[in-house]
């Protein structure tokens, strides 16, 4: 019982459970817990930059050729382009047959669109090229000071460049970025046994905020968007795992507290350091370990492609809109753009869906508000979906690029230990 408790999921676990009972007990004191969800979020955000340009510099600095590096980048995106149009075909599909917001009263007149005017405003200040060049960062320090995933990772894919074309005379400060990293990572591993505190604080806000009546009230859309996410995941990237030669299972199995540290805190970036630990644990290289999860973090988000589709889709069946066939493929190619052009803006979600809104006149953005009471409650299963969908990815992409030590992950996924005497991949 010891060594069960003794478990950082079994805690999670329990923190999440406590939570929920604490906020349906006690709402008011449960909503100021925020802050302990709030404070352990944002101890994980203060490492992403740094992990990032540690494992990318040092993996790329050992990729061997500039061409190993740009054909990992693009194969990647290949992938994230190919199941992130799956995901969002399928969100598609199961709005159309379990129609959500069929049968629901709602007046858009009588909206008061004060609750929903910060992401419209921002939404139109969203393009593509507006996104392509907030790739690039004002400024280094600025981009590590917003933590600004895409711009640190262009920095650090270039500053790895560098490093790998000076070849030995860059192999000492390589050495030192290396040892930095060993640092980070076990600074990851002291922050993370506050992941309790934090699942606790975030899950009892969260019940104690909006309570069991906006569950009730838009239910069916809940439980559409939460089906569709486990279907995709153990049929679709069940799939693919299994393509790859491994069990769905016990992937999922191995990347358990990471799940539960999402659960708890509806924020997969609160698992993005220890996902890289992981997936390079697992015999992922280095060097694709860095560049496939940052670059996922932003173009492989496949959980809120799925509640992308279903809530546009919902204000649209809510507000008595019908689109036909063609206006629901052109609305799912705009999901592909905005999508990804929201990645780096707050409230991304609904920026998102302002956006892709403004492309349908027809249907009004009134509808948002009535989303924002059950976002919070629908954010799991897109950050689940999210982080499962990018440690897929890694598995995959590191196969497919031929840096995936295939003895060493089977014998971790099936008895949990490394077969002896076999390093790690650069």
């Amino acid at each position: 019982m010891k060594k069960a408790f003794g478990s950082l999921y079994v805690q999670v676990l329990c923190a999440i459970a406590l939570g929920v009972v604490f906020g349906f007990l006690d709402p008011v004191h449960a909503a100021a817990m925020k802050p302990l969800g709030d404070g352990f979020i944002k101890l994980v955000k203060m490492l992403i930059a740094p992990i990032i340009f540690t494992t990318v510099v040092v993996g790329i600095s050992q990729a061997g050729a500039v061409k190993d590096v740009g054909r990992i980048g693009l194969r990647a995106i290949v992938y994230f382009e190919l199941v992130s149009t799956v995901a969002l075909a399928i969100g598609l599909v199961v709005v159309n047959v379990l129609k959500p917001g069929s049968g629901l009263a709602f007046d858009p007149a009588a909206v008061d669109m004060k609750a929903v005017a910060s992401y419209t405003t921002a939404s139109h200040q969203l393009s593509t090229m507006d996104f392509i060049l907030n790739i690039i960062p004002d400024s280094v320090v600025g981009a590590f000071a917003r933590g600004d995933v895409l711009q640190v990772l262009l920095f650090s894919v270039l500053f790895g460049l560098v490093l790998l074309k000076l070849e030995t005379v860059g192999r000492p400060l390589v050495a030192l970025i290396d040892t930095v990293s060993k640092a980070l990572f076990g600074l990851v591993g002291l922050i993370m046994r506050m992941a309790p505190v934090g699942a606790f604080g975030a899950m009892a806000f969260t019940v104690g905020k909006y309570g069991v009546t906006a569950l009730l009230t838009l239910g069916k859309l809940m439980a559409g968007v939460y089906i569709t996410c486990a279907a995709f995941i153990f049929v679709v990237l069940a799939l693919i795992v299994a393509a790859a030669g491994f069990n769905m299972f016990e992937f999922l199995k191995y990347i358990l507290e990471e799940i539960l540290i999402v659960l708890g805190t509806s924020s997969s970036e609160s698992a993005l350091p220890r996902l890289m630990d992981k997936m390079e644990h697992l015999g992922c290289a280095r060097r694709v370990v860095g560049m496939v999860i940052p670059t996922g973090y932003s173009f492989n988000l496949d959980g809120t492609s799925i509640y992308m589709t279903m809530a546009a889709m919902f204000v649209a069946q809510v507000s008595g809109v019908h689109l036909s066939l063609g206006q629901q493929l052109t609305l799912l190619a705009v999901l592909l753009l905005t999508s990804k052009g929201a990645a780096a803006v707050t409230g991304s979600g609904f920026v998102t869906l302002a956006a892709t809104l403004a492309v349908f006149p027809s249907i009004p953005l009134a509808g948002l508000t009535l989303l924002i009471g059950v976002d919070r409650f629908m954010s799991e299963a897109r950050s689940i979906t999210n982080l499962i969908g990018n440690a897929v990815a890694t598995l995959v992409v590191s196969k497919w690029e031929g840096a995936l030590d295939i003895p060493r992950a089977r014998a971790i996924l099936t008895t949990g230990q490394p077969p002896p005497d076999l390093p790690l991949l650069p």
